[in-house]
């Protein structure tokens, strides 16, 4: 038997926290020090069971993460939340706690960068004379990574293209980002708007953040890695970053491991807000794949082009995107030629329930956020158009001890 789940039978999820200090909330470059408590030496990973910690680019972040793919996520937020107790208490020490969402909103990328400079710094420091790591696209983002496993071509394809159709409506349900540099940025999700022009000086790297439309493993090597490595090469020349991660798609194929990985989920307050939201993602993926709304085929012929003013719109108004694509919103066979992000979100929610026969995991607080908003509008209510540095400090205050706690963030 293959040790390779099958579709929407193996499941990753990554959960990426800033480390601030305690009172001022300002970031705290030490991640090491959390690894080395927990690990005895400066390590890039701490394993705890099938529970695993890392570091990332920058030395004030920190990963939590299930090592291997598990069958349903039914368990997944308790089992994070407490690792989110471990390494607070670890913090405690430090005068520092976990800070959650997907931007800090006052940190200065240009002045308080520290680059991990551990294990695989050889990558970081590439990336970095590249692309130069000092700003918002690289040093101040946090993320949830969902990973979804498949076996063989046919299974891809059902997945990939059941992906690429989502994906633009992703940050109607998980942006988390409305601050940057001390104020309101105008968008619900920030970070994808850094995101996606992280790596312009190479293109072909993110594209347009939205997959082509690609249906086999061979097909994706062709006009995707191939391209990516062709580019990168004379930026690259020991070939450091020549390896399938190096794609940043919204969504990327990582073969090595028979998965896609979604990369465009803002981090939220807890993890029980982070399962609920994935939660519902795995639904809509179902019933996607499984053609219950529309056929493969109709599903991958809207291409990236046309589906990204939709990723955009998601960016800038979150949940209040109004989507007016009429052959967009068919594939979902919602009843209509016009909706909000928000509504849509809640149609395929209450469709997938009833389709799937049974209950999301994590119902009742996927109600509660699809009732409330993404964590952006909730922060901007929190917090006002134009907060101070003193307001902003109590509303991610209280958003500190909403990630301690495991509560949600409802103002």
């Amino acid at each position: 038997m293959s040790s390779v789940p099958h579709i929407f039978e193996g499941y990753g999820v990554e959960l990426e926290y800033m480390i601030v200090r305690r009172g001022a909330l300002d970031i705290l470059p030490i991640t090491d020090q959390v690894l080395l408590r927990e690990g005895g030496e400066p390590l890039d990973d701490v394993e705890r069971g099938n529970l695993g910690w890392s570091n990332e680019l920058v030395r004030h972040v920190i990963e939590i993460k299930n090592i291997a793919p598990v069958p349903a996520l039914t368990g997944l937020a308790e089992v994070f939340q407490g690792e989110v107790g471990a390494i607070n208490a670890i913090l405690a020490g430090h005068e520092a706690c976990l800070l959650p969402g997907a931007m800090h909103p006052w940190m200065d990328p240009h002045r308080e960068t520290v680059l991990w400079p551990f294990g695989s710094n050889r990558i970081y420091q590439a990336y970095d004379r590249i692309f130069d790591c000092r700003g918002h696209g690289w040093a101040n983002l946090q993320s949830t990574h969902l990973n979804l496993a498949f076996q063989g071509d046919e299974e891809f394809a059902r997945l990939h293209g059941a992906i690429r159709l989502l994906l633009p409506i992703l940050p109607g349900l998980a942006a988390s980002s409305p601050f940057a540099e001390g104020r309101a940025s105008g968008m619900h999700d920030t970070r994808l708007h850094y995101y996606r022009h992280n790596q312009a000086r190479v293109p072909s790297i993110a594209g347009l953040v939205i997959p082509e439309q690609i249906k086999s493993r061979r097909e994706y090597v062709e006009r995707i890695h191939q391209r990516i490595f062709a580019d990168i090469a004379p930026h690259d020349p020991e070939n450091i970053l020549r390896h399938e991660w190096l794609n940043s798609r919204g969504a990327i194929a990582r073969f090595e491991r028979s998965a896609i990985e979604i990369r465009v989920l803002d981090i939220q307050e807890c993890p029980a807000a982070d399962l609920a939201v994935v939660s519902a993602i795995v639904a809509a993926l179902r019933c996607l794949a499984e053609e219950v709304w529309s056929s493969l085929d109709e599903q991958n012929s809207l291409g990236e082009a046309e589906l990204l003013p939709i990723l955009l719109a998601c960016i800038e108004a979150g949940e209040g995107a109004v989507i007016d694509h009429a052959a967009y919103l068919a594939r979902f066979a919602y009843p209509g030629a016009r909706a909000t992000a928000s509504e849509l979100w809640t149609h395929l929610v209450e469709t997938a329930s009833r389709v799937l026969g049974g209950e999301i995991p994590y119902q009742g607080t996927l109600d509660l956020l699809l009732r409330h908003g993404t964590l952006a509008g909730r922060l901007l209510r929190a917090a006002g158009a134009s907060p101070g540095r003193a307001r902003l400090h109590d509303v991610y205050q209280e958003l500190a001890r909403c990630l301690a706690h495991g509560e949600l963030f409802l103002p």
